[in-house]
Order: structure tokens, then sequence, then C-alpha cells
């Protein structure tokens, strides 16, 4: 799901291996020196957060600008973000884009070099500014390398989108997802690729040929200049652990947030056709159409008694005529169609020819509409009277770039959930789309099942809540997500919130890991996915116990 691009076993441009099973061949050292336990700084079940500092420089011109400097910074790390991606690494800040202003002064150095071909050796040589730096970063790394201290890695130098064709055959794996990204290359950069590791370092013993005909300390050769590899050794530190268990604020989301009285959920769901690709299909074709019955029906077990209550823009469920003509009658309206989504049973008089324009009528009434189901109870919060309370489920189905369901599901909701593509971090949900005044005021749950959502929202969504992590926790995901399976793992996500047994947030991330298929597989893994924003919540059960009746 990133650029949302959820990933997922299908045939088609979404072919991925188990996230966790993807190579990082490149040379890595374990120091011994990092000590692991149950809990980290983030909640999480396969992640461990880490400080991630490599050293690097770049080339540019005599007399570059701050601007340039930083222009070249940006798109150098840019590479840094998909070697890392490969080796199952996720990064905090947004594409590893940092301000030359944020840069450690102590490592900050500019160089006057001279650059010659050591082929011709009368040639005036090219002035340039080399500038060394040292990033840092919180990173997200698997529990199989919370001991891990080194990854040697690599980046592509320079103009580097300029040779994608190189890239594409000699540091990708070359197939349709990545010629899908020949035109943001950095994306599908893996260095611990065999053919990867020869073709950097042939590239670096040509290199090293014309550094041994140069004396001056200043000078390098026009092939270091121009390279397109370079090799950066990744460092990975130890963050301390917190070792309690924590919980989202019950107390506050069952006191009545955004609507007196209620919890509202707001679920926006996206198609999940490979945008990258160019894919289009029939609604009832898309991979997402059965999850977003999937998801529901699993709310629907967790918390019982919930009811259609309308659909916006408005429509007749009870009733479809289908596009050979004939006319359907649902006495359970929207029910009757999850159930032939779900489990094949039809309407009565519905021949095999029926059932295709029997879905595609539905979904037409369906797609990109809101529909919202209610549930009510009663609850009792401490040692307060037991008051009505109504669980409010407003579900969207069909969401693409625009981000207008997003910022109403978001503005209205104190359970808020996206399961879809991520564009890469530009599409609808991008923090650029939105400013403070599209959050409540009151606490929220953000989670956002798209690819790579840790790097893409965690760190600037904080910012636009008023209250930043004292009324938000998000829940995002370090690497690529799942589409298969997902539509089931997000709606047990959203069950174990509000199914009453105030589950902690490891909990939470458990309901939503992945179950085996029919065959007994598990297509999928939670893609380290991570609880952030938790750790000055301060609701306990046991000293504010809830109960629903």
């Amino acid at each position: 799901m990133c650029v949302l691009k959820l990933r997922m076993l299908k045939p088609g441009a979404f072919r991925f291996l188990p996230l966790l099973a993807l190579p990082f061949s490149l040379a890595c050292t374990d120091s011994g020196d990092s000590v692991d336990s149950d809990e980290d700084q983030i909640t999480s079940l396969t992640a461990r957060q880490r400080t991630l500092t490599f050293d690097a420089s770049v080339l540019v011109r005599e007399g570059a600008s701050g601007f340039e400097i930083e222009s070249a910074i940006t798109k150098q790390n840019q590479s840094a973000f998909g070697a890392l991606r490969t080796a199952n690494v996720g990064v905090n800040r947004r594409e590893l884009k940092i301000p030359l202003a944020e840069l450690d002064p102590a490592y900050l150095k500019k160089t006057v070099v001279n650059v010659v071909d050591p082929s011709r050796p009368g040639a005036t040589p090219t002035r340039m500014l080399k500038v060394s730096y040292r990033y840092t970063d919180s990173a997200l790394v698997p529990k199989s390398m919370a001991r891990r201290s080194v990854l040697v890695s690599g980046v592509l130098a320079g103009n580097y989108q300029s040779q994608s064709a190189r890239i594409l055959k000699e540091c990708t794996g070359n197939d349709s997802e990545a010629r899908e990204f020949q035109n943001s290359i950095w994306y599908v950069f893996n260095p611990s690729l065999d053919q990867c590791e020869t073709a950097m370092a042939t590239e670096q013993k040509a290199i090293d040929r014309d550094r041994a005909k140069i004396a001056d300390a200043d000078t390098i050769s026009i092939s270091e200049a121009n390279r397109l590899y370079k090799t950066v050794t990744m460092s990975f530190g130890f963050t301390p652990e917190n070792d309690r268990k924590t919980y989202p604020e019950y107390d506050q989301l069952y006191a009545g947030g955004v609507k007196p009285g209620r919890v509202v959920i707001g679920m926006v769901n996206g198609l999940m056709a490979d945008w990258a690709a160019g894919e289009k299909h029939d609604t009832i074709d898309d991979y997402g159409w059965p999850m977003w019955f999937e998801g529901l029906e699993e709310i629907f077990s967790a918390r019982p008694g919930f009811k259609f209550v309308s659909i916006e823009p408005s429509e007749d469920l009870t009733s479809l005529t289908l596009s050979t003509g004939k006319k359907v009658t649902l006495p359970n309206g929207f029910f009757d169609v999850m159930t032939a989504v779900l489990d094949r049973r039809y309407p009565a008089g519905l021949t095999y020819s029926d059932q295709r324009p029997f879905l595609n009528a539905a979904a037409s009434k369906l797609l990109k509409h809101w529909v919202k189901f209610e549930a009510t109870t009663t609850v009792k919060i401490g040692s307060a009277t037991a008051k009505p309370f109504t669980f409010e489920l407003d579900s969207y189905f069909g969401a693409e770039t625009d981000p207008t369901p997003h910022k109403r599901a978001i503005k209205t909701s104190d359970i808020f959930t996206y399961n879809g593509h991520s564009y890469i971090g530009y599409g609808p949900l991008d923090p650029r789309n939105f400013r403070s005044s599209d959050f409540p005021s009151t606490y929220q749950i953000l989670n956002l099942n798209g690819c790579v959502s840790y790097n893409y929202y965690e760190r600037d969504y904080i910012p636009l809540k008023a209250g930043g992590t004292k009324k938000l926790d998000l829940v995002t995901n370090g690497l690529e997500s799942w589409v298969s399976g997902s539509g089931g793992a997000v709606g047990r996500y959203v069950g174990s919130l509000i199914d009453g047994k105030l589950n902690d947030y490891k909990s939470v991330l458990a309901a939503a890991q992945f179950l085996p298929n029919e065959y007994g597989y598990e297509w999928g893994q939670d893609a380290l996915r991570v609880v952030d924003g938790e750790l000055d919540n301060t609701y306990t059960p046991s000293k504010m116990p809830i109960r629903f009746q």
C-alpha cells in the first residue's frame, strides 16, 4: 500500500515476499552491546526502536548555496531510505530529509577539492566543494536485529535518477515492482543484492586505481566525482527501554469525544488496484472490496448489536436493479450484500449468471459512500452512574487520492483507521494536506495501515494535533503493509478497542496480527507496526474500571 502502497500477495504488481524475509546480505556485524527486553520506547510486537547514524558526503559546485547543499544531501539520503527499506529497517524522518541547520555542526565539514582526470595530467582541474555530514534519526528494526549495531549499506550519488536504467539492472530486483518505480529509483534501490555488491565493488576498484595516481589529499579523480554508488556504514545505537504496560485513554474515549455519549469510529478503506501499474477494473474485482466487508465482519463480531443506520449519499439498499433488468429485493439491505460477498450466499431467485450483475449493482450504490452503523449499550466509568452509550461506525469504501474522505473522518472521529495505499507518502494522508483545524480537540487514536506510514506520517502528524501526544496516539507501520488479509486485521484492531475488554496496546496489536488463510498459511505480518504517543497515557483499568451493560 505504498505510494499508498500496500504490499500484498496476488497476481500482478504487488507480488512481494514476506517482508521479514527480504535479504540484506551486505556485511552486518553484531557488537553484542545492545540489550533487548519485552518493551521498548515504542510499543510493538515485532519492532525495536534504535538510533540510526551514518556519515556521508556530497559534491557540489564551489560556492554552492546552502539550498544547493541541502538539496544534494536530501537527494542522496532519499536513496538511503530505499537501502534501509530493503534491509527491513524503518526510519522516522520523511525519506531522511533533514534541513541543513539540523545537521550536527561538529560533523559538518566543507572542503574545496580539485577534480582531475589522471589520463589527462596537463588538464586544468575543476574545483568543487565536498560537504561531509552526519545523519542521525530514530529507526525501527525487527526483533531479530535488536542486538545488531552495524549494517553496511549504500547510497546513490549525484544525479542518479539519470542513470535509472543502470540502477534498475544492477541494484534492484528488476521485477515488475522495480520497473514500476524506475522514475523513483531511490525507493527500490537495494545494495544488498549480489549483482549490486559486484557493481559497487567494480566501481570502487576503478576509483582506487585513479586515487593511487594522485598525491594531493585535496584532489580527487573524475571517476570519484562521477561515481554512482557509495558504501555507507549504518550504526544502530541503543535506546532506553520502557517496561510499563500502556493502554489507550479509554476513560477519555468512553466519556464522549467528538460527540457526547458515543465513541465515533471513522473507517476509510482504499481501492487496492495497483496504481503504479495503471491497473483499473470493476469495483468488485478490486482486492479492497471483500476486505472492506471482512473488516466490518470482525468489528461486528467484537461488538455485537451493530445496525445499519444510513448511507450518504442516500441510496435504497433494499432493492437492486441488475444490468439484465432483473429486480432484486434485499430484506436485510446492506447485510444481504455482505453475506453475498463473504459467504457467496445470494438472495433467492438469483442464478449463477446473475451473481456478477448483482454484485456490480450493489457496488454502484456503495462505492464512495459513507455507510453508518450504530450499536447501543450503557457505560459505567469508575464510580459514576451508568449512562446510555452508542458506538458509531462511519465506514467509507473506495478512497483514492482525494483527501476529502480522510479529512472528514479524522475531523469527526475518536478512532480513525485507514487501510489502503500510501502513494509513497504523497497521497491523501500527506501531512501537508492537513492543518491543526482538521483535527478535533479531543483525544484520538489514528491507525494508518499503509506502507511505511511510520516514515510518512508519524513525525509530522503529532505537531498538527493540539496537545500533541497527550491527545493523540498513532499506530503506523515501519515497512510495507500487506494487502492480503489487511481487511480482517484492521477490523480486529478496531474490535479490540471497542469490545469492552480494555485491552492494553500490545493486545490490540496482537489482535491485528494476520491470521492463517484457509490453507493454514500466514500470508503476512504486521510490518513493524508500532504505537507512538502512548507513553504519556495515564489510563489503567485497575485505577478506573469501565463496564458496559
